[in-house]
C-alpha cells in the first residue's frame, strides 16, 4: 500500500471514530428521554400520549429535516451541518431544565431536539459510506455499535442524574455536554476523501489507482420511480414505527409491573449494550449475504423478541426481551445504509438516505403515540404491542420480495 493508500485510510478510521461518537452521543441522549417520562407524569401530571408526543415530534422532524441535511450533506459536506445542528440539539435538551407547560416541552424538546437528531444518522451513515467500499458494512456496523453504546450508557447516566440531582439538573448537564461534544466532533469530519485531496477509497484494493467521485449510480429522481426505493420506504416507516415504540414506552412498562425506576432504565440499557453486538455481527454479515438478507434476520428476531414480550411478566424475563430485541434493533437499523448503497449507489446516497429515513421517523413518531393512547385507553401495552407484531410482519414480507435492481 503506497503513501496516499496509508494517508487515506488512517483519516477512514477517524471518520468511522467521528460517526460512532456522534452515534452514541445522539441517539444515547434521544433514547435516554424514556428515563424522564415518570418524573414528568409525577410533577405535571401529563398523560402518557402527551409526552410520548414530544419524543414522536422530534422524531419527526428529524426525518423531515433529514432529506434536507442529506442534499446538503452530499453537496456542502457534514462538519458545517453537523456544528449546527448540535447546538440546536444541546440547546433542547438544556431548555427541558425550564418546562413548565406542554408547549414549552414540544418546543424544547420537539422542535429543537429534532432539529438536533436530523444529522445523527444522515451524516454518519453517509459519510461513512462514502469512505469506505470494501468494508462498508463492517464499518457500518462499527459505527453503529455507537447506537448501541449510547443506548447502554445515556439512560443509566441520566437515572444516576436525576435520583441525585432532579431531573431539571440532569437536562443541564446533558445538554451542555453533548452540544460541546459534538461540536468538536464535527470538525473531524471530511465529505469523502477528495476533500483531503485523497484518490480512493479505503479498504478497497480493487480500485487502488481509480479516482475516488463518489457519484456512481442513480440519482433521486430515477431511484424515486423504482419500486424497490418505496418498498424500502415502506419497511422503514412500518419497522421503525415497531422500534421507537418499544425504545420510549419500555421503561415505563417495567415500572407498571412495580421495577424500580434503576432497574427499568436497565432494561433500555440491556437493548443498547445487547445492540451493539447485533450491529458489529450485522455489518459482517452484510459484506458476506448482503444488506437484504441481513435485515431479514434483524427481522426475524424483532418478531421473536414481540412474541416473549406478551409473556415477559418479571424482571428477568423482560431482560431475555431486551437481548432479543437488541439483536433486532441493532440489526435493522445498520442494514439502511449499506441497503442505499448497495441498491441505488452512492451518487445521491445522502439525499435517498434522508427520504427513508423520514419515511421511519413518521412510523416512529406515530407508533409512540398510538401506544400511548391505547394505554391511556385500555390501561395496559398488550393490544399495541401486538399490533407492534403485524407490523413487523409486513415489514417482513415488504423486504423479502425486493429484487436488485443494480449490479455491484
Amino acid at each position: 500500500m503506497n503513501n496516499t493508500q496509508d494517508r487515506t485510510t488512517n483519516y477512514g478510521y477517524i471518520i468511522a471514530a467521528s460517526c460512532f461518537s456522534i452515534q452514541a452521543i445522539g441517539i444515547g441522549t434521544y433514547v435516554a428521554f424514556g428515563v424522564f417520562f415518570s418524573p414528568l407524569i409525577n410533577e405535571f401530571g401529563w398523560p402518557r400520549a402527551t409526552i410520548a408526543g414530544a419524543s414522536s415530534t422530534a422524531f419527526l422532524i428529524m426525518g423531515f429535516l433529514g432529506i434536507l441535511v442529506g442534499r446538503l450533506n452530499d453537496r456542502i459536506g457534514p462538519r458545517k451541518m453537523m456544528t449546527i445542528t448540535a447546538l440546536f440539539f444541546g440547546l433542547g435538551h438544556f431548555l427541558m431544565s425550564r418546562v413548565g407547560a406542554v408547549w414549552q416541552l414540544y418546543l424544547f424538546y420537539g422542535v429543537f431536539v429534532g432539529i438536533g437528531l436530523s444529522s445523527i444518522d444522515v451524516i454518519a451513515l453517509t459519510t461513512t459510506a462514502r469512505w469506505f467500499d470494501k468494508r462498508r458494512g463492517l464499518m457500518t456496523g462499527i459505527v453503529k455499535v455507537g447506537t448501541g453504546a449510547g443506548q447502554l450508557i445515556f439512560p443509566l447516566a441520566a437515572s444516576l442524574l436525576i435520583a441525585g440531582f432532579g431531573w431539571r439538573v440532569a437536562y443541564i448537564v446533558i445538554g451542555t455536554a453533548v452540544a460541546l461534544m459534538l461540536v468538536v466532533i464535527a470538525q473531524f469530519l471530511k465529505r469523502d476523501p477528495s476533500q483531503l485531496g485523497l484518490p480512493t477509497a479505503p479498504n478497497d484494493e480493487t480500485k487502488a489507482n481509480v479516482p475516488f467521485t463518489g457519484d456512481i449510480g442513480l440519482t433521486l429522481a430515477e431511484a424515486t420511480r423504482t419500486r424497490q426505493f418505496w418498498t424500502i420506504c415502506a419497511t422503514s416507516l412500518v419497522i421503525i414505527s415497531c422500534l421507537m415504540t418499544v425504545v420510549v414506552h419500555i421503561v415505563t412498562h417495567a415500572q407498571d409491573m412495580a421495577i424500580s425506576a434503576a432497574q427499568a432504565a436497565g432494561v433500555l440499557s440491556t437493548v443498547g449494550g445487547v445492540s451493539m453486538g447485533g450491529r458489529f455481527l450485522t455489518g459482517l454479515s452484510i459484506d458476506r449475504i448482503g444488506s437484504r438478507k441481513a435485515m431479514l434476520l434483524a427481522m426475524l428476531f424483532l418478531l421473536a423478541g414481540l412474541l416473549w414480550l406478551q409473556v415477559a411478566d418479571r424482571l428477568w424475563m423482560l431482560y431475555i426481551f431486551s437481548a432479543i430485541y437488541g439483536i433486532a434493533h441493532g440489526g435493522f437499523f445498520t442494514s439502511i445504509s449499506p441497503m442505499m448503497a448497495e441498491f441505488f449507489g452512492l451518487k445521491a446516497h445522502g439525499a435517498l438516505f434522508g427520504v427513508v429515513a423520514f419515511c421511519g421517523t413518521v412510523g416512529g413518531a406515530l407508533g409512540p403515540i398510538v401506544a400511548g393512547r391505547i394505554f391511556d385507553v385500555s390501561g395496559g401495552y398488550g393490544p399495541a404491542f401486538w399490533l407492534c407484531f403485524a407490523m413487523g410482519v409486513v415489514g417482513f414480507v415488504l423486504i423479502y420480495s425486493l429484487k436488485p435492481i443494480m449490479a455491484k
